[in-house]
Formats: structure tokens, C-alpha cells, sequence
């Protein structure tokens, strides 16, 4: 029996927290099949986020196999997209002596809290381009070595989910230069390990892997652990964070476009040819490649919020044509909801006010206020927080932004779509293609084979979907959002108390 595909094909894949996908496209850029397994991640305790190793890999190798199974020949290139902030300690041989400690893991919160505050923490930020909070790997190594001593002490090297898979598929530490720079421990600048976060970490350089640029190839060799439908002709590209990889694979690199995310959680990012520091708010300056800096900054409570008022709150149990119903209720609410206004820290809070001790908040609730107002306050809380991280970015940026590129499960509604355009007052340029940040690793595949990318990037977005802001509601969302941001300042001091008691 034949196969489907007979063309030449490339892979991205992208390593995320809660699952790995893969997409193949032809060398035109149409995504002609799609893969995507999932993963749990664990909680032995408050405040910790751990995920097993060996399912990440497991996960990508079955995502290589679905996908190449269904061509007539190996894939040009794979090219990996992978969630930041990761660590776990490893053997000489690359195994897993404990779990990786992932993003949202804050157990590090108040080493980063007394790192930030002391003289040292501004100088980190400026020189590692990676915000001083507990996501930082810096921040969880230090707490590991104080909690940990002999996990600690026993680790070969410490490493990222990618750099697990990388060293499985060919036995070598090495990282590429984004994931690298979102670690608290890399020079962005310089290109290396930085002393000053390696000596507060407690380690050497030879504790983490090699640096490399992110268009950085590898094949496999007969040696190897060559995959099924891979062939030693393959070039596998080490590519970048999941982050810069979605501006690469939104067409929002260009001065002017941001790219916005909204996914478990959400991100804004612009791309720069400099860092833009804004030690305030924190944002950060991860690297894509040698050329360009990708900026900005991310929040902990994207679609994570909506779905714990939605399912936990209000015990709603609802298939996707229940979603539609739902989500179409919340349109006959009045932009602003009524005077109902909800702050979003179910999960804490990174960007722009960095407190793992913050907590959400429903605010001017009265008798008129029904479930649907709820529900259009989580979702404008949820805008208004990642529009908070859309203003201190532009405050350190030499360009405005006039358009946004977004991305993410939340455009499958286009109320929640219309209310992000209303909160910022900005033209939205929506994806139709398949995961921009398994795209971005792609393109970057492709560039480093010498292929004109920018030229599928512009056919692709001549297909996007444009929403424009309607004023009127933006105009109401501005009198809003000045409260909305002073609500979390009046509110900090309960919050820790709260914290404190450990309820």
C-alpha cells in the first residue's frame, strides 16, 4: 500500500510542559500532517512542578514515528521548540537522577524575592536577560543546593528538557543559545556561562552544557539511536525556546509587530536587535539567534484561569459546542462587565509584578452580577494582565506597537479574541497555520539550509484573520485598567498575610 506524502518534508517539534507536538510541512510551508502526545506533570508538594524525563522522550519519539510513517522517505530536517526554564540533574550518561523542576515550580521564591532585592540582582538581570524570580534555573539550583545538598553534589550536569532529548539522540551536552539565555546563568551578550550567576549557583560551567548557536546541526550515526523513518542524512537542528520560536513563526520579528500567546499561560514578545531592560517590570531578553533578541515578558495565568472558573468555580461541564453556547452568553455582557473586575493570580503572578505570593481577586461584585459576568471578567482580567505586560514593554522599546500577531488556543473564540482587541486598542493578526512555535523551529531549519523563509512568512500571513478594536469599548476598558493595576498594590499586603498562614 502506498503512502500518503511522497514530498520532500520537514519536522518541528516542540517540547512543552504538557505535552510534545510535531508538525510537518513541504518545503512551501503547508503543514500536511500534525502529532501530539501528553504528558502529566506532578506536584509532590505546594509550589512544586515537576515532570518524569523519560516522557518527554517517550513522547517525542512517538511523535517522530506518527509523523514519518506516513511518507515514502525520511524528513529533511528536525528541529526542536522547547518550554524554558527547566532543570534536573543528571549522570555522566545523561539519566535523570530526580525530576525536572519546570516553569511554574516556585519553591525558589524566596531565594529569588532576597536575590532581587539585594545589589546583585539588578546586575544578574541586566547582564543574563532573564527575570530574578522563582521560574529562574538560577534560583532553582541555588535552592537545590541548599535543600538537596547530596542530589546536589551527586549531579554530573544540570540540563533542560531539550537538552535530555538532545543528549539521548546523540550523547553530547549541549544547549542551544535561547534556551541558554533563559536560564539566569548566560551572558546574553557574551555568549557564555556568567561567572557571577555560576558563582551564586554554587557551580562550575562544567556543570552545564555547551553552548550553541541556535541553527546548530547534528546527524545521527549509525551508533546513534536512530529512530525509525530517520535517516543518517536527516539534519537535526537544535533550534530555540518556545517563545522565540513563535515570533519566528508568527512574522513578528519586524519593529512595530508583537507577538501574543495565550495558551495554559501567556506571553507578549517583540523582536529587537538590542535588549530592552526594564528592571521594574522585569521583562526579558531571551536570544533567537545571533542577530536578534526576542523581548518581552510572561504571565502565569493565561487559558489556566479561565478553565478553573469554568470547570472548578462554576462546575460547568462542557464539550466544545458547550464552549460555543458558552462563550456567546458571555457577548451579551457589557464591555467592563458591569463593574466587575477580576484579578487573574490563581497561580501567582510573574510579569510585571513578580510575587509567587500573590493570589486572585473578584472586585465590585453586587446582586446584578450573574455567572456570565464572571465568566467575561475572567477572560478581561486575563487581557488586562498580559496588556499590563504589553505597556512596560513598550516603555523600554524605541518603536510602539501598533500590531499584534496572537497565537494559542483562545482564538477559537472570538469573543475572547474581540476583548484582547477592545482592552489594548490594537489591530490583531491572527495564525491560521499549524503551532507557530513548531513553525518557528522550521524556518529556523530551513534558514540554516539556506531557504528563503521570509517568503513563506509573508504568504502565511496574507492569509491571517484581522480584528480591529472597537474604540468605544476600548475607551471603557481605559478608565478600567488603571484600577485593575493598583487593585494588586492595594491588595499585596493581605495576600502575603494569607500566604503566610498556609491554609
Amino acid at each position: 500500500m502506498s503512502l500518503p506524502y511522497t514530498q520532500k518534508y520537514f519536522i518541528g517539534i516542540d517540547l512543552g510542559t504538557g505535552s510534545t507536538k510535531a508538525v510537518a510541512v513541504d518545503e512551501a510551508g503547508n503543514t500536511l500532517c500534525t502529532a501530539q502526545y501528553h504528558y502529566a506533570t506532578q506536584s509532590p508538594k505546594p509550589g512544586f512542578s515537576e515532570q518524569e524525563a523519560n516522557l518527554i522522550w517517550n513522547a517525542f519519539k512517538n511523535c517522530i514515528i506518527d509523523i514519518t510513517s506516513q511518507f515514502d522517505s525520511a524528513p529533511v530536517a528536525i528541529s526542536f521548540s522547547a518550554a524554558m526554564h527547566s532543570i534536573m540533574p543528571v549522570n555522566e550518561q545523561g539519566e535523570a537522577l530526580a525530576n525536572a523542576l519546570l516553569w511554574a515550580d516556585s519553591r525558589s521564591g524566596d531565594i529569588a524575592k532576597a536575590l532581587r532585592e539585594s545589589p546583585e540582582g539588578e546586575h544578574i538581570y541586566h547582564n543574563t536577560g532573564t527575570a530574578v524570580y522563582a521560574m529562574s534555573p538560577l534560583c532553582k539550583l541555588i535552592w537545590l543546593r541548599q535543600n538537596e545538598p547530596a542530589l546536589f553534589k551527586s549531579a554530573h550536569k544540570f540540563i533542560s528538557i531539550k537538552e535530555y532529548v538532545w543528549q539521548k539522540l546523540f550523547g553530547v551536552f549541549e544547549v542551544d543559545h535561547s534556551i541558554a539565555s533563559a536560564t539566569g546563568l548566560f551572558d546574553v551578550l557574551k555568549l557564555n556561562w556568567y561567572p557571577e550567576s555560576l558563582s551564586l549557583a554554587g557551580i562550575e560551567s562544567s556543570k552545564l552544557s555547551v553552548p550553541v548557536n541556535t541553527g546548530y546541526t547534528r546527524f545521527i550515526t549509525p551508533e546513534g539511536a536512530l529512530l525509525p523513518g530517520v535517516s543518517p542524512q536527516t539534519a537535526f537542528v537544535i533550534g530555540a525556546s518556545d517563545g522565540c520560536c513563535a515570533n519566528l513563526g508568527g512574522n513578528a520579528i519586524r519593529p512595530g509587530i508583537a507577538a501574543l500567546t495565550i495558551g495554559t499561560s501567556g506571553a507578549v514578545r517583540v523582536g529587537s536587535s538590542q535588549p530592552a531592560y526594564n528592571y521594574r517590570a522585569m521583562t526579558f531578553n531571551y536570544r533567537l539567534n545571533q542577530q536578534t533578541f526576542i523581548c518581552g515578558g510572561a504571565v502565569n495565568n493565561g487559558g489556566a484561569a479561565a478553565d478553573w472558573l469554568i470547570k472548578d468555580f462554576l462546575k460547568l461541564s462542557i464539550d466544545g459546542e458547550g464552549y460555543a453556547a458558552l462563550f456567546s452568553k458571555i457577548d451579551t455582557v457589557n464591555a467592563g462587565s458591569d463593574g466587575l473586575i477580576f484579578l487573574p493570580y490563581l497561580y501567582a503572578e510573574r510579569a510585571p509584578v513578580w510575587d509567587a505570593k500573590s493570589s486572585g481577586a473578584f472586585l465590585g461584585i453586587t446582586f446584578k452580577h450573574q455567572q456570565q459576568h464572571f465568566l467575561r471578567a475572567a477572560l478581561e482580567g486575563i487581557c488586562f494582565a498580559l496588556y499590563n505586560v504589553l505597556n512596560a514593554v513598550e516603555e523600554s522599546s524605541p518603536v510602539p506597537v501598533e500590531e499584534i500577531v496572537v497565537s494559542g488556543g483562545f482564538i477559537s473564540s472570538p469573543v475572547w479574541v474581540q476583548i484582547l482587541a477592545d482592552i489594548t486598542g490594537k489591530r490583531l493578526v491572527l495564525l491560521q497555520g499549524g503551532d507557530s512555535s513548531a513553525m518557528g523551529a522550521i524556518y529556523l531549519a530551513m534558514e540554516t539550509l539556506g531557504m528563503n523563509v521570509q517568503e513563506i512568512l509573508d504568504r502565511e500571513t496574507a492569509k491571517s484573520i484581522i480584528v480591529q478594536p472597537d474604540m468605544a469599548h476600548y475607551q471603557t476598558y481605559s478608565r478600567m485598567f488603571p484600577i485593575y493595576k493598583k487593585l494588586y498594590t492595594d491588595l499585596k499586603e493581605s495576600m502575603h498575610q494569607i500566604h503566610a498562614l498556609n491554609l
